[in-house]
């Protein structure tokens, strides 16, 4: 799956999260001080990575997951400690490099650099292989919702058991939050994300061809001040 939308973003979201503001998300995924605003997408974050943690199977042991847009490895470092072999990719590079940083600090370093593979990159690449389960929180809200889901379709053949991933739900709130974000400056600004309704994305995975087969099993949504995403997951049927 390369549209010419698709690759076009792609460039944008990686010149966006390794050249501009790297910096400003490694101090947002540490336990570094922020302002008010940051905490509450920090917290937001938090909240979502536990929620799709929660819909892996507690026992990992011997599974592979990819974990699509990894940013600074938060999420593998917890799949790993379950017993996942885990593919961590990101399209930044400084971003990944902050993830082995962190890693190699951590005191069961050793455990985890052997179950963790970092690289960056793009997350559909077919020489990646095949998983157990997909993880994809936040990488794919810079998309436009046909092209979310035909990422989703281009990894579904690769995938033997669940796709658990992330969009950005529509609303007049959320729409009032990202005009306020409008304000900040522009280094300190990500890529505008892609609101989608739900009952839209919903349409959209059940007219993909590619993910004939699949199934929506559940949603919930996470919001905290600025922070607002909605999590999916799809299984077999």
């Amino acid at each position: 799956m390369r549209t010419a939308t698709y690759q076009q973003r792609r460039g944008q979201i990686e010149h966006y999260f390794d050249r501009t503001a790297a910096r400003a998300w490694e101090t947002l995924t540490s336990t570094a001080p922020v302002g008010r605003i940051r905490a509450t997408v920090r917290a937001g974050r938090d909240r979502m990575r536990g929620t799709l943690l929660s819909w892996l199977p507690e026992d990992l042991a011997g599974a592979r997951i990819l974990d699509a847009g990894c940013g600074t490895g938060a999420l593998a470092v917890e799949a790993a400690r379950r017993g996942a072999r885990v593919l961590a990719i990101d399209l930044s590079p400084a971003l990944v490099d902050v993830a082995r940083r962190r890693i190699a600090a951590l005191p069961d370093a050793a455990l985890l650099l052997d179950r963790i593979e970092l690289r960056s990159g793009d997350m559909l690449d077919p020489a990646l292989g095949g998983f157990d389960h997909v993880v994809a929180m936040d990488s794919l809200i810079h998309y436009e919702a046909p092209d979310a889901v035909r990422c989703l379709g281009a990894l579904a053949p690769r995938t033997g058991g669940t796709m658990v991933f992330t969009f950005a739900p529509s609303s007049p709130a959320l729409a009032l939050m990202h005009s306020v974000g409008r304000l900040f400056p522009r280094a300190d600004r990500a890529p505008s994300i892609r609101p989608v309704a739900e009952a839209r994305l919903r349409a959209h995975v059940s007219g993909l061809a590619d993910l004939e087969g699949w199934r929506i099993v559940r949603s919930a949504r996470v919001a905290s001040g600025f922070y607002t995403s909605q999590a999916m997951e799809l299984e077999r049927a």
